[in-house]
């Protein structure tokens, strides 16, 4: 016989732009060995490889905090939802008029938000 299974943990919380600017740091400094080195002429896309790194870090550094209160938002908004139709939504088991109340119906697929 199993065990029942325990809850999921929450998730954690981290700080994914101090993550984006340790990673583009990190090719910041690859760039700066890689010119003090010097490499041969075939070698060269490797500083184009460490500038792309840093493009993408930059990105990410001013993306990541738009995304995060995109996600948040849109949570505030379906949290909101759920509590007015709670509160809008009559007893279990009867209606207004006191026929059995209907089956809930789902959000139509216009008021549905994704989040990537």
């Amino acid at each position: 016989m199993s065990r029942p299974r325990r809850p999921d943990p929450p998730p954690m919380q981290t700080n994914d732009v101090r993550i984006a600017a340790a990673g583009t740091v990190a090719w910041a400094i690859a760039l700066v060995v890689l010119l003090i080195v010097g490499l041969p002429s075939e070698d060269r896309w490797w500083l184009w490889v460490c500038a792309t790194g840093i493009g993408i870090g930059l990105f990410a550094m001013w993306y990541i905090p738009r995304l995060q209160a995109g996600r948040a938002r849109a949570e505030a908004a379906r949290a909101q939802r759920r509590a007015e139709r709670r509160a809008v939504s009559p007893p279990e088991g009867s209606t207004a008029e006191g026929s059995p109340a209907a089956e809930p119906t789902a959000d139509p697929p216009a008021e549905r938000e994704r989040v990537d």
